[in-house]
């Protein structure tokens, strides 16, 4: 059970490193860190197709990774 976990663990931690570097940066320099984080604020911005999909995707795979993370450290 435990190197079953682990293996698991290892998954989800190369599948979330993954996801992370494919998707696309918010800002894109200053003059985006200025006015991208307003409109991301206000909504003006919606995600759609690929981005919506690899925001998900980063969500349940940090949310198992978390939880794998837990049940590994429990069972240790």
């Amino acid at each position: 059970m435990d190197l079953f976990l682990k293996i698991v663990l290892v998954i989800f931690s190369v599948g979330l490193i993954a996801v992370v570097l494919l998707q696309k940066g918010k800002s894109a320099g200053l003059a985006g860190a200025i006015s991208g984080g307003a409109e991301h604020l206000f909504g003006k911005q919606k995600a759609r197709g690929l981005d919506l999909f690899l925001q998900r995707l980063t969500i349940g795979l940090a949310a198992g990774f978390f939880i794998v993370a837990l049940l590994v450290a429990y069972l240790k």
